[in-house]
Order: C-alpha cells, then sequence, then structure tokens
C-alpha cells in the first residue's frame, strides 16, 4: 500500500520574556482527499471531532508574542491527545479490546473510530504500517517539539507552563456544565496555586468554571506536566456556545471575549512563573 502523507503541526516561535508555550491538538482542519474517502460519509463525518476555530481563539496570546504548537492534521487521523496505546480494534487491525470505560473503547482513542451522530467511520481498518506512518509522521513529532521547547523555556526561566487549548461541546439547554473546565489532573500535572489563578482569571472575565469536571486533562498534560520540577501542564476546555454560533463553526459575539481570556491567562501564568512569584504561591 503507497505511503499517504498527512500534515503535522505548525510552530510559533515565544517572542516574549515568559516561558509559556500554548498547545492546539484538535483544530486541525487539512483534510487530504484519501482520508475523507476512507470515511463512509465523507469530510462531513470527520469534522466534528474539531475543536471549532481553538487556533483563531489563541490568536491574541499569539500576537502578544507567546509561543505555540498546532496541529494541521485532523484529530480523524491521529489525536495527539492521546497515549500511543489507546488502541480500538474498530479502527486498528490486530489489537486487544480496550478496557470497559476507557476512551478508545467509546471510539475515541489514538484513531477515533466514531462519533454519536454518524456511528462507525471508517470503510477499513488501519494496518500496522499506517498506525506507524501516522505516529511517525504526527503524533510523534508533535509530541518532541512540545518536550524540546518546555525543557528550553525552563532552562532560561526556571520553570514552564503548558496551557492546552480545547473546546467542549455545548450542554442540552438545562443541563449544568461550566463555560470554562480547568484540568490539572487533580493535581499531578500542575500545582494548584496555578490552577488557582487560571480559575480566578476565568471568573474575573464572567465566566462559569470548574476544575477536572467533567475533563481533568488527557495525554497532552499527563505526559508533559512535572509540577515536581516546576513544569506546569493546564487542559483548558472552552464551551463552543460562548464563542461560536449554534452551528459551532462560525465565529459568535463571544469570540473576542474568550480570545481576550486565553490571552490574560497565558499572560498572568507567565508573570506568575518569575522565581519570586512562584516561590510565594508556594
Amino acid at each position: 500500500m503507497a505511503t499517504r502523507s498527512l500534515p503535522g503541526h505548525s510552530s510559533v516561535p515565544s517572542r516574549t520574556n515568559q516561558p509559556v508555550l500554548l498547545s492546539i491538538p484538535h483544530a486541525g482542519r487539512d483534510y487530504p482527499n484519501w482520508l475523507s474517502a476512507l470515511a463512509w460519509s465523507g469530510r462531513a463525518s470527520l469534522e466534528p471531532l474539531e475543536d471549532p476555530l481553538v487556533d483563531r481563539l489563541a490568536w491574541r496570546a499569539i500576537a502578544a508574542g507567546h509561543g505555540a504548537v498546532i496541529a494541521r492534521c485532523p484529530r480523524a487521523a491521529i489525536d495527539c491527545n492521546r497515549a500511543e496505546d489507546e488502541l480500538d480494534p474498530s479502527a486498528v487491525e490486530n489489537v486487544p479490546a480496550p478496557a470497559p470505560g476507557s476512551r478508545a473503547r467509546a471510539g475515541l482513542g489514538l484513531f477515533p473510530s466514531r462519533t454519536q451522530r454518524h456511528g462507525g467511520l471508517w470503510r477499513r481498518l488501519l494496518t500496522d504500517e499506517e498506525v506507524k506512518t501516522r505516529l511517525d509522521s504526527v503524533h510523534r513529532p508533535y509530541h518532541e517539539e512540545l518536550a524540546e521547547r518546555l525543557e528550553a523555556l525552563a532552562a532560561d526561566h526556571g520553570g514552564a507552563v503548558l496551557i492546552d487549548l480545547h473546546s467542549m461541546p455545548p450542554r442540552p439547554r438545562g443541563a449544568p456544565q461550566a463555560q470554562i473546565v480547568i484540568g490539572d489532573r487533580h493535581g499531578t500535572s500542575a500545582a494548584a496555586w496555578l490552577s488557582d489563578l487560571a480559575w480566578g482569571i476565568a471568573r474575573d472575565a464572567g465566566f462559569s468554571a470548574l476544575r477536572n469536571d467533567p475533563f481533568a486533562g488527557g495525554h497532552i498534560v499527563a505526559r508533559h506536566g512535572r509540577p515536581a520540577d516546576n513544569v506546569h501542564a493546564l487542559q483548558i476546555e472552552i464551551d463552543r456556545s460562548a464563542y461560536c454560533l449554534r452551528d459551532c463553526r462560525t465565529p459568535g459575539p463571544g469570540f473576542e471575549r474568550v480570545a481576550r481570556f486565553i490571552e490574560t491567562l497565558a499572560d498572568r501564568s507567565g508573570d506568575a512563573m518569575s522565581p519570586v512569584a512562584a516561590m510565594a504561591a508556594e
């Protein structure tokens, strides 16, 4: 089978003296024709897996000089927020059944296999060769760049903050849900003072906010957050209705408000990581 290329990621260099890096793993929307053709219902069935427009939401933080790693590959092809062993036999050949309750069992593993609206996505299973190609060309380079840049920031500043940006679908009307969910994997990917800071920034901006409920953080913050080494990683989930119109594809009236929140979060997290501020917060 001929190797089929996928887009990887783009990098935005840091232009500020703050140890903050943005990660945007689910906004990729560069769909090769061959990938859409592999899906039973074409590209339309793959787009719901995206975090729509989150890369554009980060524009203010990036304009302020904060660096970023942004996936261009669609999440449908491979999910950079999943571990390499989160495999689903509905998507990949020759793998065992995932554990009950796992994300892979729900169809949202390393290679997503279904959505609630469209059901099963793919016309056939991925081969071992295709799995390796996607890992080598997309997933591993994404994580290697995150690791290298966080190491460089920590070496220069004595610590670093990774802000991993995501969006979440609106809940049905009447169902409670915070507009911002701050995930630190229950204190294992970031220090409590940083999660407290993020929660306060969200509330000061007028958003309802929760910590670790219903999203505590995925593979990216689990892999790269090392609060014992003063390298902290937060997953930020943003309700799409806070920045999109009802189609969840078009910027809405709240778009700039959310963009300002992300910029403020990056700026103040960077300020707090100065040696004096970090010691005082602890």
